[in-house]
Formats: structure tokens, C-alpha cells, sequence
């Protein structure tokens, strides 16, 4: 068996039926003459049981050289145990950053990826994260082969975002806008997002590591630290009183007496609300489930609601969920000349307030509705505490009368948790 040399490849004629010239020099080397005279050079090895013959590609725009070079890696990868006509027609097939994050969101509406507290993912979060994989991800990186992304591609994208290369107006909702500012906040979610793709990706071998959003620098966000004061609270309340916005009216009462989450009160449901026990229970929230004291305060204006659905206190204009008011919970803010606050901030004063009260983190954690570890907590528990309740019900009594609710002088002893 000769070298497989240009001189040789140039030699070989072609005959009635396809053979192959093989190396002396290089065992499994070889190239494929065809009748038609066309030729191609590929690899012979054994990779386990199995036999593989390699496509390395045609003489002509692969010299002998380039393809004995290529031959040698196959050779060598086979050696290793590796099969590299799968690794090829695996690199062919290969799925995009795009394609990925799309199995992801399928994954994700059906249940399948879990978010740190071992719960699936709530469909307002994977709208968020749809959001964030069609203005940033997609625009930016989406053709990539997802097995190919590297940190440096993540790097170039959080700088773009970070730097509002992805900021437009897009169509969103039905008569509605999706306003995209980009900036480095919204670099940092991204990346951790991206991050978390990866991770669920790995999991399944859908992508090898290492995960390329690790390592990627981006800008760490400050710490908000913005609460009402009593002059905003009574402001806040004057708006509230003569808005001709009703139930968002109500709604960011509500969050001001009782710490919840915006969200949680938009989204609550007649069902989850005790009075009798002093308490909403809440079925799905980002925590998961969760109970939280309230006081008389909040107690009262729940009672004086109407009941608009049988099942949402803030039900939607078509009757087929629950009211999202954000847009209207901040013109009311707006309204009260309060235009960098919003209802978070409600939340941060209600707990503020209960640690001026002297109350621990604990006991605000409890108040706030934060992640409960304790298997007592969890599974056990059925009422709040009555010294949680008194908490709640100093609280509320006190942003009450800031708000300019009604006569709320009456104090309440506070009760340590």
C-alpha cells in the first residue's frame, strides 16, 4: 500500500464501482474515489464495537496535507474513547443560543424548571423571562451554537445591554407597548437569567460546561432603601382618597396596611382570606405557600369591599383573572407628587415601621411573608401567632392613621415575638 501522496491522488482513476486508496503511512487514512471521478478523503476507526468512516471532505479544497492533519484528530479522539462521527453530526445539528431558550420556555410553562425554592416557576415570571430572551438574549446571541457560546460572547452581550444597544419600543399586549431601556440593571438579570439556562440546560446535557455566564462582570445593583415618610404616607392618602380610580385605589391601601407584595394583593382570592384567624392565606406567592397576620386595620377595609367576582377581590374588566394595576397603583403615586416611589416602597415602610416599633428581623420576616425554613413553619403551623397578629395590628394601625384613614389613635401593646 502506497503513501497517499498528491501524486497518488492525482494518479487514482475512477472505475465502475466507488473503491478507496488507503495510507501507508497514517493506518485509517484514506480517500474515497467515486466513478464520477470525484474524490474525498476520510478516517476509518473503531470506536468501542462499532466501525466509523469519518467524512473529512473533498480533494480539491482540502489539500493531503490539511487532510491528513484532520485525520490525525479523529484518530486520535477515537483513541480517547470519543466517537467522532457523532460529535460531527452532533456539531451539525447543533441548537442555537436561541433554539435553547426556547426549549427552556416550553420547559418552563409546563412546570419543568424550578426556581430556588425547589417550586416551578410562577407564568408572571416566565413572561418576564420571555421578555428578557426576545429584547436581549435573542437580538444579541441567538444565532450562536449554544454549545459554542463562550464568557466572552456573555461579556459582549451584557455590555451591549448595559450600554441600551437593545432599548426600543416594541408591541406588546393587545393595544399595548413593551418599552425596553436596557442599562446595566437590566444587564445583570439577563446574564443571571442566561446563567440559569445554561444550568438547567447541563442538568439535562442539552450543553457541556462550564456554564459561560460564570465569571461575567456586570454592574451589582444598590441596595433600595426608599420608605414613606408620615408627610408622603398622608400625601399618598389625600391621593387615595380623592382618586377616581377605585380599586387601585384600594389596592395600594391595602399593601400599605398589610407589607404584601403588589402582586400578592391584585392576585388575592376571596378564599384566601380569614378573618376569623386574623390572617390571608395565600396559595401562591414567590415563596410558595404562605400565611400572613394582618391587623384590625386591613381587616376592616377587607370587610367593606365589595365583591365584584366570586372569585378575585381585584377582578379584570373581562371577568377572566385578577386586575394587574400597575400602571394605575403609580399614578396614584404620581398623583401624591411621590414620582420615585411605587408600591414597593409601601412594603419597605411597612417593614421599616415595625423595626422603629422595635420589633427583630425575625418577627418581620413573619410580617413580610420571607422564605420560612423550619418544618414546624411549613407543615405544621395553621394560625399566626397572636403576638405576630398584635405586631401586624400595630403596624397597620399606625400607617393607617398616616394615611389619614380614620381615627386610629387607639394603641396596641406590642407583644415580642
Amino acid at each position: 500500500m502506497p503513501a497517499l501522496t498528491k501524486r497518488a491522488v492525482d494518479a487514482a482513476k475512477p472505475r465502475a464501482e466507488r473503491y478507496f486508496l488507503w495510507s501507508s503511512e497514517l493506518a485509517g487514512f484514506g480517500i474515497r474515489v467515486y466513478p464520477s471521478g470525484k474524490k474525498v478523503f476520510i478516517a476509518q476507526v473503531r470506536v468501542g464495537r462499532f466501525q466509523r468512516r469519518v467524512t473529512i471532505g473533498a480533494y480539491g479544497p482540502y489539500t493531503v496535507a490539511q487532510a491528513r492533519e484532520r485525520a490525525e484528530e479523529i484518530i486520535r479522539a477515537a483513541s480517547e474513547g470519543r466517537d467522532p462521527q457523532r460529535e460531527k453530526r452532533d456539531a451539525r445539528t447543533a441548537r442555537t443560543v436561541g433554539e435553547l431558550c426556547s426549549e427552556y420556555l416550553d420547559a418552563a410553562r409546563a412546570g419543568l424548571v424550578m426556581t430556588r425554592f425547589k417550586r416551578p416557576k410562577r407564568p408572571t415570571t416566565v413572561a418576564i423571562d420571555e421578555g428578557r430572551i426576545t429584547r436581549h438574549i435573542v437580538p444579541l446571541i441567538g444565532t450562536i451554537s449554544a454549545r459554542d457560546l463562550r464568557r466572552a460572547d456573555v461579556q459582549r452581550m451584557a455590555d451591549a445591554i448595559a450600554k441600551g444597544k437593545t432599548a426600543g419600543t416594541f408591541k406588546g399586549k393587545p393595544r399595548g407597548r413593551a418599552v425596553v431601556k436596557g442599562g446595566a440593571g437590566t444587564a445583570a438579570r439577563v446574564v443571571e437569567l442566561l446563567g440559569g439556562i445554561y444550568s438547567w440546560a447541563e442538568k439535562r446535557e442539552l450543553v457541556p460546561g462550564p456554564n459561560p455566564a460564570h465569571g461575567v462582570e456586570t454592574a451589582r445593583g444598590e441596595a433600595r432603601d426608599r420608605v414613606l415618610s408620615a408627610d408622603e404616607l398622608q400625601a399618598l392618602g389625600k391621593a387615595i382618597d380623592t382618586s377616581d380610580r377605585a380599586m387601585a385605589a384600594t389596592a395600594t391601601k391595602l399593601i400599605a396596611l398589610t407589607g404584601l407584595r403588589r402582586k400578592e394583593a391584585t392576585g388575592l382570592r376571596w378564599s384566601e382570606i380569614d378573618l376569623p384567624g386574623y390572617c390571608l392565606r395565600l396559595e401562591k406567592t414567590k415563596t410558595g405557600r404562605s400565611m400572613r397576620p394582618i391587623g384590625e386595620s386591613a381587616r376592616e377595609l377587607l370587610r367593606s369591599l365589595p365583591r365584584l367576582s366570586e372569585e378575585w377581590v381585584f377582578p379584570n374588566c373581562y371577568g377572566t383573572g385578577s386586575a394587574d394595576l400597575k400602571a394605575s397603583v403609580a399614578k396614584l403615586f404620581d398623583a401624591a407628587g411621590l414620582t420615585d416611589a411605587r408600591s414597593r416602597d409601601l412594603r419597605r415602610s411597612f417593614g421599616s415601621i415595625a423595626a422603629d416599633e422595635g420589633y427583630g428581623d425575625a418577627t418581620i420576616a413573619e410580617l413580610l411573608g420571607h422564605s420560612r425554613r423550619g418544618v414546624t413553619q411549613r407543615h405544621y403551623i395553621r394560625r399566626p401567632d397572636a403576638a405576630l397578629v398584635a405586631v401586624a395590628d400595630r403596624v397597620s394601625r399606625r400607617i393607617a392613621k398616616a394615611l389619614g384613614a380614620g381615627d386610629q389613635t387607639a394603641d396596641v401593646v406590642p407583644l415580642r415575638a
